[in-house]
């Protein structure tokens, strides 16, 4: 199997998630590697609402900022699927690593270095980012600078990816 990369964006709870599982449902060998740290119990809650409703079947590697380093961890997996989920979380973990901030240079570095990893996999990549400038502008620096890196994070994954899927309300609608 060729080298695959796909982006599915859209809101909070738009079904994201679910749609970026059904896109690798078919295939043998599957990795879930999972961005999110659990600090809390509602973070705890949705990990394991999102690990019960995939199932068996699936391998999950977790990483807060490498997400170019667990793509090279299981590059061996030929002619499976990864799903990276998400890369919203991983961009937050990556502005808290940098206090708060991640200017445009080092926010550009780990995007090349994230597609470079992605355009090796002998598989098909599956990427799922929140769509976080849809809604209103924030009121603080931090927030509004988050929602600039995150937008340039989407268009830059875009401009890699073969596919585009926009989910809404549970329906995915490919733009690309």
């Amino acid at each position: 199997m060729s080298n695959e990369i796909i982006l599915v964006t859209g809101g909070m709870r738009s079904g994201k998630s679910r749609f970026a599982e059904q896109l690798l449902a078919d295939r043998e060998r599957k990795v879930y590697i999972a961005t999110a740290e659990v600090l809390d119990d509602e973070m705890r809650a949705r990990v394991a609402a999102h690990r019960a409703r995939r199932g068996d079947g699936w391998q999950t590697v977790e990483t807060a900022t490498d997400l170019a380093g667990a793509l090279k961890q299981v590059a061996a997996i030929e002619d499976g699927g990864v799903l990276i989920d998400c890369l919203t979380m991983w961009l937050n973990n990556l502005f808290m690593e940098n206090g708060g901030d991640l200017d445009d240079k080092t926010a550009e570095k780990e995007f090349d270095k994230l597609m470079d990893a992605a355009g090796k996999f002998p598989g098909t990549v599956v990427m799922v980012l929140n769509q976080v400038g849809d809604g209103i502008v924030p009121v603080n620096r931090m927030a509004r600078r988050f929602c600039d890196i995150s937008g340039k994070c989407g268009q830059f994954a875009a401009s890699y990816a073969d596919r585009v899927y926009l989910v809404t309300c549970g329906i995915p609608m490919r733009l690309k």
